[in-house]
């Protein structure tokens, strides 16, 4: 028995400690995950999350389960797994918020997989975190940070989904733009009127 494990058990060292480390995606899930957006299989969902959304900051019922967060510094939404979505394609839609966020300037700052053993079940976190650019805003000598910091998470139960938890932080420092609204940066990213590049060709003709 190592010296390691003697101290964990005798004092219970690192029982549901949490153990991070980068996320990396392997070369046949960036393959599948490539073809999936060349496809755009991501329209079969990414309209419905966002009415979905709006959906719950009016009170009604939608086929999909959202949670809205919002305080005075930090906004976002909480997207619950459904079994219609299937896992394979929860799991890059969370790759694909991450994606569309770099396209709107953002730096990703850092990807990474926490894990956690609790006692009646394991936890998998996997998360994104983007950083809008270090410029000021036009016309002024604020630092614009657009829609704050943003972090993107991805939550597993004994591997299989729970919910992607979405969310924007900023800053209130007098030095700091005023944060573009949320709504905004969550039509920005989910494009609930993107069109397929079928239907795109055929209203080329």
């Amino acid at each position: 028995m190592s010296y390691n494990d003697f101290l964990h058990r005798l004092f219970g060292m690192g029982k549901g400690m949490p153990t991070c480390h980068n996320l990396r995606r392997s070369s046949a899930y960036s393959t599948a995950y490539k073809a999936w957006v060349e496809a755009q299989v991501y329209l079969n969902w990414t309209a419905p999350l966002f009415k979905a959304y709006h959906y719950q900051k009016a009170q009604l019922n939608s086929d999909l389960r959202v949670q809205l967060m919002s305080e005075v510094h930090r906004n976002g939404a909480v997207f619950f797994y459904c079994p219609s979505i299937g896992k394979e394609n929860f799991k890059f839609i969370f790759d694909l918020l991450k994606d569309r966020v770099l396209q709107l300037g953002y730096a990703l700052r850092s990807s990474d997989k926490q894990e956690v053993r609790h006692k009646r079940y394991y936890e998998v976190v996997e998360r994104h975190f983007l950083v809008p650019p270090a410029s000021d805003l036009p016309g002024s000598d604020l630092c614009n940070q657009m829609y704050g910091n943003i972090t993107i998470e991805l939550i597993l139960i004994n591997k299989l989904p729970g919910y992607i938890r979405f969310v924007a932080n900023s800053y209130a420092d007098v030095y700091f733009s005023k944060p573009l609204p949320f709504p905004v940066l969550l039509e920005n990213v989910l494009q609930p009127n993107e069109q397929s590049k079928q239907k795109q060709d055929r209203t080329r003709r």
